[in-house]
């Protein structure tokens, strides 16, 4: 009898895409635990952002004092599943990680170890669509991004410099669940 793969799949993509929706999805389909980087440092976040003076999650402040505790939170708790066995589905941005190559590595190396088989997921979605998603969300860390012209947003839109999955952000979130699922190794 063949062992169940125990996967750690970090849903990735640009503000909007549906990262979270998306992950909730595919981690229900998968029997995996959710890790949600804001849901998962929210509250933490918060303290430091208030202590700062800071409204927006992306501001340039916050991040540099947060970023790295706030990844190594729900990395670790990742890590400490797949040495369970249980699968993991991570939702964040994962910037750094899906623009170089030796982040990318790291983490994948770290999750490997670990017992997990990594997959980085990249929810595709066009400007005009996070434009509109993110404009219907209407959070204030979301007011810098959407001051552009109708259509243009100033967020990252390129897919990964590192080997993923892609996955049509225009889809249903149970269709880009399934076709993730059905991607994945």
């Amino acid at each position: 009898m063949t062992e169940p793969v125990v996967r750690a799949v970090l849903v990735t993509g640009a503000p909007g895409a549906g990262k979270s929706t998306v992950g909730a999805v595919l981690a229900r389909r998968l029997s995996a635990a959710l890790l949600d980087l804001d849901t998962a440092t929210a509250d933490l976040t918060a303290v430091v952002a208030d202590q700062v003076g800071v409204r927006d999650l992306d501001d340039p402040r916050l991040a540099q004092l947060t970023r790295r505790a706030r990844y190594e939170a729900i990395v670790s708790v990742a890590v400490e599943n797949l040495r369970l066995g249980l699968s993991v589905v991570l939702v964040a941005p994962f910037t750094t990680e899906r623009r170089h190559g030796a982040a990318w590595a790291a983490l994948e190396a770290r999750l490997r170890a670990a017992g997990g088989t990594p997959s980085l997921v990249w929810l595709d979605v066009d400007a005009p669509a996070v434009a509109e998603r993110l404009r219907r969300r209407g959070a204030d860390r979301d007011a810098w991004k959407a001051e552009r012209a109708p259509g243009a947003v100033a967020v990252d839109l390129a897919p990964p410099d590192v080997p993923h999955l892609r996955a049509d952000a225009a889809r249903s979130p149970g269709e880009i669940a399934e076709a993730i699922q059905q991607m994945l190794p």
